[in-house]
This record gives structure tokens, sequence and C-alpha cells, in this order.
């Protein structure tokens, strides 16, 4: 399982249940690597999308407890739910797109996290874990600075030396 996000210089990833900055590059990234795969994400993630809408060429699934089934995503209501949905799939196929709170849950299960850093504060109200802090994560990749709709960022790579496996009870 990999975590993939956007994070602004103090690790804040939202503000208002919104995302802090407007970046094409990082858009066009995230679909790049999310295209045909599976993601995961909490009810506020899935009704912060345009029309509260799943994203269009995946599997998506929510960790939503007491929320109603839907045609165009997956509603769990427990983590072990959660395991059981993605356990049949490769778990570089799986992507943890949001919020803060299974970013937070989730984060030990990743086996990496791909991140976009945005050099700017963007005055956030909600925090991804700080990786650089982190003695079992190390950055492994990252690319030169672009600009992207006036804001510099760069694409990283983080590996988790020590993911948690996940148990599927039945």
């Amino acid at each position: 399982m990999r975590a993939i996000v956007v994070v602004d210089e103090k690790w804040g990833i939202g503000k208002k249940n919104d995302l802090l900055f407007r970046l094409p590059a990082d858009m066009k990234h995230f679909r790049e690597q999310t295209d045909g795969k599976v993601v995961v994400m909490g009810s506020n993630t899935l009704l912060s999308f345009p029309g509260g809408k799943a994203l269009k060429n995946r599997i998506n699934i929510v960790l939503w407890p007491g929320g109603t089934k839907r045609e165009d995503c997956i509603v769990v209501s427990s983590l072990n739910e959660l395991f059981q949905q993605i356990h049949p799939y490769r778990q570089d196929e799986v992507y943890v797109v949001g919020g803060a709170m299974l970013y937070h849950t989730l984060l030990p299960y990743c086996e990496s996290a791909i991140v976009t850093k945005v050099f700017a504060d963007g005055g956030a109200e909600v925090f991804f874990d700080n990786l650089d802090a982190l003695s079992n994560w190390h950055c492994v990749r990252q690319s030169e600075p672009l600009e992207t709709n006036g804001y510099r960022i760069s694409f990283c790579e983080y590996r988790n030396d020590a993911p948690l496996l996940y148990r599927v009870e039945l």
C-alpha cells in the first residue's frame, strides 16, 4: 500500500476540507500514478471531490462508518472490512489518498509514500505525519523543483523500512 499526498513546507495538507493549492502538474502526476488502480479514502475526502463523486477509472474504497451503499464506490465501515477489500490487490496498486485521519491510521501499513512537496506555507488546519522526522521512513527519490501555477514543487518518494502487515479477520 502507498500513500500519495501533497504537503506544504510544514507538512500541512488541507484547510476547510479542501486542498491548500491548485497545482496542475501535481494533478497530472496524481492521475498518472493512480489511474486504473485502487484508491482508499475517508468519507470527507470523497465528499470534497467535485459533486462528491468517486474518481473515474479507479476502484474507490471509502472508509465510512455508517455510510450507505453507493454505485460509484465501495463503502466499508471498519478497518477490517477495508483490509478485506484491498487484500486481493497487489500492494503497489493500492493508494491511500486522504484525509488526515486515514493517512495517519494507514501510514504504518504503507510500504511507500509519494509526496509532492510545495515550497510554501498553505495555512493548513490538518497535517500529514512528517516523514522526515520518523526513523523508519526515508526519502529515496526527489525530483528537481518545478513551477506550477506560481508554486515551486518537488515530487518525492519515501520508503518505510518496517511496514506493518495488516491482518484480515474473517
